[in-house]
Order: C-alpha cells, then structure tokens, then sequence
C-alpha cells in the first residue's frame, strides 16, 4: 500500500513538474501586474481569479508540450536528462494529451468567463512558444532566445486585456520592458552552459555567434530597458518614486552587465548576473504595485 502511495506521488509531481511551475509563478505575477495597472488598483476578486486560471494553465499546456517536442533534446543535456520524459518515469503520448488538454480548458474558460481577446492572446502564446520558438527556431536559429521572448512578454498584456478589454500603449511597454529583460536573463547562465548546448545541437547565440557577441547583445538589451521601464512613468502608469528606483536598477543591472562582459566567465559571475536579473525583475514589479496611479490613463 505505501509503495503504490509513494508510486502515485511521484508519478503526480512529475505531471506537476511537466507544466514548470516557477515558470507559470511568473507569468501569474506579470500578468496580474497588467491588470493591477490597468485598473489602477485591485480588480474585481472574481476578475482575478478566473484571468489568472485560465492564463496559468495556458502557461502549463505551453510547457507540457515544451516537454514533449524537447524530450529527445533534453537526453543529450545533463540539465534536463532527468526530467520525466527523457528518463522514462512518463510517457510522451501523456505530455501531449496533458498539454493538449489544458490548452483546451484555458481557452473555453477565458472566453466564457474574462473575453475573447484574453482566450486568444492566450491561445495565440501557447502557439507562439510551441510552433514558433520551440519546434521552429530553438532547433534552427540563433535568434531563438530573442524572438522566443515574445511569449515570455505577453502574461502582462493578456492580464490588460482581460481589464480593459482591448491592447493599448501601456500593455505594449509591459510587454516590451517584459521583453527585454529576458535574453540578457538567460544569456548569463547559457554563457557557462555552451558546451551543453553544443552537444544537444541546439544554435543558441554563444554556439552560433561565441562569447564576444552573446555579451555585446547583452548589454544592448541591458542599455534598453532603461528608457522602457521609464516609459511607465511618462505614460502615468506609475508615480516618481517608481522612476527613480526604475532607472537606478536599470542603471545598477546594466554596470553588473558592462562588469560581467569585461572580465572572463566563471560560474560565479555568470549565477550572479542571472540572479541579480531576477531580483531586478521582482523589485521592479513590486514598485509598480507600490506606486501605480489610480485611475491609469
């Protein structure tokens, strides 16, 4: 009895595992920010509750179907191979049904309960991350991470429209200072894994392009966000004291970033970077909700 017990369990948290839990963690906190400021406050209870249902299971349909067009990838890497799929605790047909499955409830249930144009920004994510960046351009394209971020950049828009009902000019600077922020975040740590995505024969930017460039798009991306997450501030989304810790963390993550591409990499540097880029993030976040004007625009 213990050992069918401890067996369900396990075969439980692997299907938990398959939808990448911290990952949708951060498409709820993004896109409830999108609602927060479309607002001006706090949504109705029962507009958050179902906007962040329906958007989280989205985000797990993405990534169960991640898993099971990447599980012959993540074989050749010795940071995935002891994933579910590629160690076969589950098999592949169980991702694509889970996968398939809540794309399906995601999409009915944010048309019936928020609107349709929140279902398809939805719908329209999960398509984006599996056809285009996972299927098509992580396997051909050094422009994957760059392109792909375009559905890490939509959870906020998707929590704007299901407010507001429509895409405006705020939504667009979420997404972009969304987008931004996430090639120079995974650069960091794809710096130290080269030689792993060499072997899996995956073109990512440090393969394809080498150290050099990786840094230098880098700090590109680095340097941008800078006028970005001021932008909230100039379109009355978010008071002064917003701007002022905006652009200090904008101008804090981008001297890190000039440090980190002026020395050699080590692992040490490269976990440091990653993990400033997340506390940037998080701060960032916090002091939209600190400091949102209410009433939007």
């Amino acid at each position: 009895m213990n050992a069918t017990v401890t067996a369900v369990r396990g075969q439980l948290k692997d299907f938990i595992d398959l939808t990448k839990p911290r990952i949708t963690l951060l498409v709820l906190v993004t896109a409830f920010t999108g609602m927060w400021l479309a607002q001006g406050g706090m949504p109705s209870v029962e507009l958050v509750f179902w906007t962040l249902l329906g958007t989280g299971i989205a985000a797990g349909s993405s990534s169960a179907l991640n898993n099971y067009i990447d599980r012959e990838v993540d074989k050749r890497m010795s940071r995935t191979q002891e994933r579910a799929l590629p160690s076969g605790r589950l098999l592949p047909h169980q991702a694509l049904w889970l996968g398939l499955i809540l794309g399906v409830i995601s999409f009915v249930m944010l048309s019936f309960t928020v609107n349709f144009l929140t279902a398809w920004l939805a719908l329209g994510t999960i398509i984006f991350y599996v056809v285009i960046y996972t299927l098509w351009l992580k396997r051909t394209s050094p422009l994957c991470t760059s392109i792909g971020g375009v559905a890490g950049a939509l959870p906020p828009v998707i929590g704007w429209a299901a407010v507001t009902g429509e895409v405006g000019w705020p939504a667009l600077v979420l997404f972009g200072i969304m987008y931004l922020w996430q090639p120079p975040h995974f650069w960091a740590l794809a710096l130290i894994r080269t030689e792993e995505y060499r072997k899996a024969k995956l073109p990512m930017l440090p393969v394809v392009r080498g150290e050099r460039v990786t840094k230098r798009q880098m700090l590109l991306y680095t340097i941008a966000l800078i006028p970005a997450t001021a932008a909230m501030y100039w379109l009355n989304l978010v008071g002064m004291i917003y701007l002022i810790v905006a652009v200090g963390l904008s101008v804090a993550y981008l001297a890190l970033t000039i440090d980190f591409a002026r020395k050699p990499i080590t692992t040490k540097s490269a976990r440091q970077l990653f993990g400033f880029s997340i506390l940037y993030l998080f701060i960032l976040f916090v002091m939209m909700f600190a400091d949102c004007r209410c009433g939007g625009i």
